[in-house]
């Protein structure tokens, strides 16, 4: 059996169809964040525009610092499990730091979001007498594989629609004990969810709410604790998760909840139990962005008079995106190969660094390039990247926005 010729030929499929992924080989370059240097072809630096370090504190002084100072106190690695040998007094800090954050009881740190959304929801569906995971139909993958490894009953209900949601918690039998997933942001459309009227839901069938917020924390709040601190619901959610590899620009994933919750997954989750912790640098560095974002609401203002420019400015030019509340913005291409293209022409001939998003991410049909403007984005990139957007619809014959 040729398995390489078995590989090859879903990859040349994959190719074909436009869908085949090329990573970027770029450089970050410390104070000159969103400029890095390219070690692909074409332009030598090259302005990126769709990282998910949102707010740039990923270049924060503070944070640099402090993984700094921590490496040189504690030296680079966990030394093992939490349950082992890894558990330092780093990762307590920064527990304590994100449960107070989202004014819970307590937290529990994760390796990545992906691992915390994987490992919480397995484990309340595994564990759970008679339970059901209702989950949005748009949920992020880690959702999915985390419902999946559970192997319990499982239902989907119509994207943030809290009528639909009612009708499946009703059909559920009288002893099922009923888990709500979903999430705040939707990171590919960029829609956010109606968070009220599903808790009430969930609430009037006396069910588990577990709500993804990685897109939102240390973006909306009065301290960065997401879409449910600034719609005064924290209280009434049972786990919030979130990450710390987006707007606070570091890496690892976490849960809060009460003390019992948060205990519950720290004994019984896989993926907590057997993975080497985060580095005390990285929980140090982290700790320093979470402290930094509650206190300060520059960055996110910033980041939120970018966001509100570069949709006026498309806006003005006809380029098609799509219209949501939140700083993510899509601009529409509807074609995987065009797309494709669309990403490697600003990349090579204008420096502009934007990943085309086609299927599996999203349906076919829906192609886009997602840009996340940031606090560090001057006006002047702005104005360039439209300008050049503006130039390839031209150039590509892709149809303007109707006004």
């Amino acid at each position: 059996m040729n398995f390489d010729k078995l590989f090859q030929s879903q990859l040349d499929q994959l190719k074909q169809e436009g869908n085949y992924r090329v990573f970027a080989e770029l450089q970050r370059q410390c104070g000159n964040f969103p400029r890095v240097k390219n070690h692909s072809h074409g332009q030598e630096e090259v302005t990126v525009w769709c990282s998910n370090d949102y707010l740039g504190m990923g270049n924060n002084p503070k944070v640099m610092q402090a993984m700094i100072d921590t490496v040189q106190e504690c030296g680079t690695g966990a030394g093992g499990t939490r349950n082992i040998s890894g558990n330092a007094w780093h990762h307590k800090q920064l527990e304590a730091e994100l449960a107070d954050l989202h004014q819970k009881e307590s937290a529990l740190l994760f390796t990545s979001g992906y691992v915390s959304n994987w490992a919480a929801l397995s484990t309340l569906g595994a564990r759970l007498p008679n339970a059901v995971i209702v989950s949005d139909e748009l949920n992020h993958a880690s959702m999915i594989e985390g419902i999946r490894h559970a192997r319990c009953q499982k239902a989907i209900w119509k994207h943030n629609n809290p009528e639909d949601l009612d009708r499946k918690l009703a059909a559920l039998p009288a002893n099922a004990t009923k888990i709500v997933a979903f999430e705040s942001v939707y990171s590919m459309d960029g829609d956010i969810a109606p968070i009220k009227e599903i808790v009430e839901v969930a609430e009037k069938h006396n069910a588990m709410t577990y709500i993804d917020e990685v897109h939102a924390v240390g973006m909306y709040g009065p301290r960065g604790g997401g879409v449910a601190e600034r719609e005064g619901l924290m209280d009434r959610i049972t786990l919030i998760e979130g990450t710390l590899g987006k707007a606070y620009g570091v890496v690892g994933g976490y849960i809060t909840g009460s003390n019992a919750l948060v205990d519950f997954i720290r004994s019984f989750a896989s993926g907590f139990i057997f993975t080497t912790a985060l580095p005390p640098a990285v929980a140090a560095a982290a700790t320093a962005s979470i402290r930094h974002l509650k206190d300060s609401s520059y960055e996110r203002e910033m980041q939120q008079r970018q966001v509100a420019r570069l949709r006026a400015r498309l806006d003005a030019e006809g380029i098609p995106h799509e219209r949501n509340p939140s700083h993510i913005i899509p601009v529409m291409v509807k074609d995987p190969v065009k797309c494709k293209m669309l990403s490697d022409i600003l990349m090579d001939q204008f420096g502009i660094y934007v990943q085309p998003i086609n299927y599996p991410t999203v349906p076919k049909g829906t192609e886009r390039l997602r840009f996340t403007p940031g606090p560090l984005h001057t006006d002047e990139d702005i104005e360039y990247l439209v300008l050049a957007l503006k130039t390839l619809w031209k150039q590509c014959a892709i149809a303007h926005a109707v006004a």
